[in-house]
């Protein structure tokens, strides 16, 4: 998919002005669910139980000007902010696992995680 719209708020943000638009990002999702697994000894195979709960990684890179940087920054250190996720059209409350910015080339490498449970 081509390059696309990444919109990010601040948790405390409420109205549409509180978004953070960033052009021409590359973005990458990858959903994973957690599972237990029970090893019977003695007897045959083993059990997998699926716990119903899921985690979604969203990894975003692209190119984030210095100003974009610092206020996304302050996302990053005060509370849990909200993506738009582009696939599902749906607001997402995610923590930042990763936050990378070059000032030499203004690139960004962003990865956030959504819990759900």
């Amino acid at each position: 998919m081509a390059a696309m719209d990444f919109f990010i708020r601040p948790a405390s943000g409420t109205s549409s002005s509180d978004w953070v638009r960033i052009a021409n990002a590359d973005m990458k999702v990858r959903m994973t669910r957690r599972l237990t697994r029970t090893v019977i000894r003695g007897q045959e195979g083993d059990d997998l139980h699926d716990e119903g709960s899921e985690s979604t990684m969203y990894t975003v890179s692209g190119e984030l000007s210095l100003d974009e940087y610092k206020r996304i920054v302050g996302m990053f250190r005060t509370g849990q902010p909200y993506i738009h996720d582009p696939f599902e059209e749906r607001d997402v409350k995610v923590i930042f696992a990763v936050m990378e910015y070059d000032s030499s080339n203004e690139s960004f490498h962003f990865e956030l995680l959504e819990d759900v449970i």
